[in-house]
């Protein structure tokens, strides 16, 4: 060997280049009136071990309880979930060191906005109090324009304490980019829009709505990996129901529970996640279940019930599986953690790695490249 530190070097470069592949910046939206969070929080997540470390944090961000990262990396767009005074965040953002530096805000034009998505020329967001969507421009410095669209839902429920309106619990992409679904708990709908990214005042146009079972609640859904299904969750009675969709069109094709057989607790449907692999679905269940349903997606697109597995926690708002498909991690609203699970690939079982991040009441949690 005629250059053994050069050899060295090289394996240690390689070395380094691998371990970064395996890191990501783990973004969590915090809820901040119920205990001591700052708001945001990033930490480095390393997807072969599970193992975690603190990056950094926003100052006096109010509730945000929902975040969305720019295609680009280098802007992350948060709700302020408060009531009647709510607003929709824009923050410039260091994949490196992962500090959020507040740009600016709007008015979210509805109350208790829940869930916000964007693209390189809009940021999207669910109004949940107050039963409507809300479309903001996206300026070239990733700073939010004025509102320039906002779509009121109407009408309720049969569930007189939760649906005596409309409440919109989500947006979400279709996977080419040319529909915009939304779930309406309030009402019992799921609306496909047309989406018009570089219009500037029809940017959400209705194509077509579906109803599901009354006093059902529709909560979130997600597509599959080839984009030809789309799986969703009642919050209200623990239905999943799968359509097919071509489109903009949803055709009901299948329906199942996250309820294990033998519950008779109160319960309270969350969140919902495809494996990267795109080969086992997760639901997760609140109220006095607090677990995390598995199945496995068949080749019609129909689910096959693999069981229920505890959270270990109270209050399962919201879960993530990491890119790599290693570890599933559970945020819970009430027990103040995030539990971190070790996923097997093959059988889509969750093991508990007895590793957790404690924090004040964490409800959103978003993987991004560091």
């Amino acid at each position: 060997m005629k250059n053994p530190f050069a050899v060295v070097l090289l394996i240690f470069i390689f070395s380094s280049a691998q371990a970064q592949k395996n890191k990501f910046n783990l973004l969590i939206g915090t809820y901040t009136q119920s205990c001591d969070s700052k708001g945001i929080y990033v930490y480095d997540f390393d997807s072969n071990t599970g193992n975690f470390s603190f990056k950094s944090t926003t100052e006096k961000v109010i509730n945000p309880s929902y975040l969305s990262v720019s295609k680009d990396n280098n802007f992350v767009y948060s709700v302020n979930e408060f009531g009647n005074e709510s607003t929709v965040s824009a923050f410039s953002f260091n994949p490196s060191s992962g500090k959020l530096d507040f740009i600016n805000k709007q008015s979210s034009k509805g109350a208790d906005p829940c869930y916000i998505i964007n693209d390189n020329k809009n940021v999207i967001v669910a109004n949940y109090s107050g039963g409507n969507i809300s479309v903001f421009s996206k300026n070239n410095d990733g700073s939010l324009g004025a509102a320039k669209q906002v779509i009121q839902h109407y009408g309720k429920g049969s569930n007189s304490q939760r649906q005596e309106g409309p409440h919109v619990h989500m947006v979400h992409f279709s996977p080419d980019k040319k529909f915009v679904l939304s779930n309406d708990l309030g009402n019992d709908k799921v609306y496909s829009y047309a989406y018009n990214p570089n219009d500037e005042q029809t940017v959400l146009e209705l194509k077509d709505s579906v109803s599901v079972q009354s006093g059902s609640g529709p909560r979130h859904l997600t597509f599959s990996k080839d984009g030809k299904f789309v799986y969703l969750l009642q919050e209200l009675d623990g239905a999943l129901t799968v359509f097919s969709y071509s489109n903009g069109i949803l055709t009901k094709i299948d329906e199942t529970t996250i309820l294990a057989k033998d519950f008779k607790g109160t319960f309270s449907s969350a969140d919902i996640h495809i494996s990267p692999d795109g080969k086992f679905l997760y639901a997760s269940n609140r109220g006095e279940a607090n677990s995390i349903t598995i199945f496995k997606i068949l080749k019609n697109g129909k689910l096959l019930l693999k069981g229920q597995t505890s959270t270990l926690g109270i209050g399962p708002r919201n879960f993530a599986i990491d890119p790599t498909g290693n570890f599933l991690l559970v945020a819970h609203q009430y027990t103040n953690d995030v539990v971190i699970f070790k996923r097997n690939k093959t059988t889509g079982a969750l093991t508990d790695t007895g590793k957790k991040i404690a924090l004040c009441s964490p409800v959103c949690l978003v993987f991004t490249k560091s």
